[in-house]
């Protein structure tokens, strides 16, 4: 995967902050992202992992699908052809929004595409919510409130997202995921928290 973000990523991120009328350090201290990580992700110069990504939506109190691009219209149905599909790369991972826009939306539906070894930190995380993860291809270890969970493809578990839990591809090869997760506070998702730091 790239090292560098997406121009449009970081050029969104400024304009989301500046939209709320927040410094970087504002933003910084909201998010608990260092000043030097957000003006480097704003200028292009560095790929958000994420983590980072989720920090800094729920400081903006947005959806992560919001840094993709402008806010769609809000709808009653939502189709997103495959070649379509609102799309960002981490380090580690490439996350592809399956759908947003709709009016009272209250699940992200994320396929996410992990390259060996990419995961969480392994530090636990909570938030809230629901989570369902569905195995598409090679193998994903979930740890969830200590127990461990091994989602081989057409595998699936569903929790609640305040326990705490933290993910990794723990294989060679790289691992496919159909992720769904579920908001109940505000707009920010707990996406970004997900992947290493």
């Amino acid at each position: 995967m790239a090292d560098e973000a997406p121009p449009e990523v970081g050029r969104r991120i400024r304009e989301l902050r500046q939209q709320q009328g927040l410094s970087l350090r504002a933003l910084a201290e909201r998010s608990s992202v260092s000043v030097n990580t957000i003006s480097l992700i704003e200028r292009g110069q560095s790929s958000p992992t994420v983590a980072t990504l989720h920090q800094l939506a729920a400081a903006l109190g947005i959806r992560i699908v919001d840094f993709f691009g402008p806010e769609e219209e809000v709808a009653r149905v939502v189709f997103v052809p495959a070649g379509r599909r609102k799309r960002t790369h981490t380090p580690g991972a490439l996350i592809e929004s399956l759908g947003t826009g709709l009016a009272g939306q209250r699940i992200q539906p994320l396929l996410v595409t992990l390259e060996s070894g990419a995961g969480s930190s392994g530090e636990p995380i909570s938030h809230c919510g629901q989570e369902f993860v569905l195995g598409l291809e090679g193998r994903i270890e979930y740890v969830v409130n200590g127990q461990t969970y091994h989602l081989n493809q057409g595998d699936s578990l569903l929790f609640e997202a305040s326990l705490p839990h933290y993910w990794r591809n723990p294989t060679p090869a790289t691992a496919r995921l159909l992720l769904i997760l579920e908001a109940r506070e505000g707009r920010g998702t707990p996406l970004l928290q997900h992947l290493e730091r």
